[in-house]
């Protein structure tokens, strides 16, 4: 693994780290099929089924965690090959942006997991007598390790640069006032955003009902609350004494950031179709039948057919996927390392 070189590295463990998502949240949206469903009788009565814990959102926020952490590890080495390398110093600037690149895709990636458990958790529990630990383990602990993610990931890869860590004796860093108002201007809002999703899912689970008004203008007042004291960390940082800038090399690298940009957008569109085809294909495994003829009640009631997976719709509906994704990965790489190879 050393002789390959940094660069290389750095490129690759974004692409691994999507690997291991798209395995991810194939296998939540496999486990979400066994989750028992609401039954629907003639009249439109629901019948609840016995509630059970919930492994998908841990799979989803797994699959958003690999690419995130690989993408943070990925920086730390394209940085290392910027410091080090002088040959293949475009390859580790492309490294470095396509890195960066995967790291606000987990960022977001979080944000949008923690807000969507939020939303999807009001009304999903009504009409059944649902255990306590179940619901926490199912909506809250993913909402806050969704939260501490996006505040980590945050924080190491903006705040606490792995560049930024020692001086130049080799002797590590204290942390300056300035990074000190810089991470808490990164962190306070989204605190205060999770201390609010909380709070509402709290008042909701405690009362049964819609939220009022008034609640909602508690949520929107933590938020605005963890805006303005945030900003005000930001602002402190900003007006702190800048660091004097590290020398760099000033290389051309027009045709470089374009031809990044168009290996994104194909990867961007190619990975999109992985995801969409494997999910539509694991959802086929799923059929729903029609309620027998002159039923009543509860006994007019369906409920969802699962079919084991056979090497038909393996290779009819599953591989296609997969080899979508492979097409990404394999060239994302390819074109970023070509592209960006030195001339000898």
């Amino acid at each position: 693994m050393n002789r390959i070189p940094l660069a290389n590295r750095a490129i690759a463990l974004p692409l691994i780290g999507l690997l291991v998502a798209w395995l991810s949240f194939m296998g939540a949206t496999l486990a979400n099929l066994y989750v028992p469903q609401p039954q629907y009788g003639p009249n439109g009565n629901v019948f609840f089924k016995e509630e059970i814990f919930q492994v998908a959102p841990y799979l989803f926020l797994l699959g958003i965690a690999a690419v995130a952490v690989a993408s943070l590890l990925a920086q730390g080495l394209a940085i290392k090959a910027r410091e080090q390398s002088q040959d293949s110093s475009s390859l580790a600037r492309a490294a470095h942006r396509f890195s960066t690149l995967g790291i606000i895709v987990g960022l977001a990636g979080g944000a949008i997991f923690a807000i969507g458990n939020f939303l999807g958790a009001f009304n999903s529990y009504a009409g059944r007598s649902e255990s306590a630990f179940l619901r926490i383990f199912s909506v809250y602990v993913p909402i806050l390790l969704a939260t501490g993610l996006v505040v980590y990931v945050l924080l190491a890869a903006f705040v606490f640069r792995h560049d930024e860590s020692t001086n130049t004796d080799g002797v590590k860093q204290k942390m300056s006032e300035a990074q000190k108002a810089l991470g808490l201007g990164y962190a306070v809002p989204i605190l205060a955003t999770a201390v609010a999703i909380i709070f509402g899912l709290g008042v909701y689970d405690v009362t049964r009902t819609n939220l009022q008004v008034w609640v909602w203008v508690i949520i929107i007042a933590i938020v605005a609350a963890g805006v303005v004291w945030g900003t005000r960390f930001a602002a402190k940082a900003k007006s702190a004494k800048a660091a004097p800038p590290k020398p760099r090399t000033a290389l051309a690298a027009g045709a470089a950031n374009l031809n990044l940009v168009l290996s994104i957008i194909f990867g961007s569109v190619v990975t999109i179709m992985a995801f969409a085809f494997g999910t539509d294909a694991i959802s086929k495994l799923q059929t729903w039948p029609q309620p027998p003829v002159n039923c009543e009640g509860v006994d007019c009631a369906t409920e969802p057919i699962i079919t084991g997976p056979t090497w038909n719709w393996f290779i009819q509906e599953l591989a296609p996927a997969k080899v979508l994704l492979l097409l990404a990965v394999v060239g994302i790489y390819v074109t970023i390392t070509e592209r960006n190879k030195e001339s000898k």
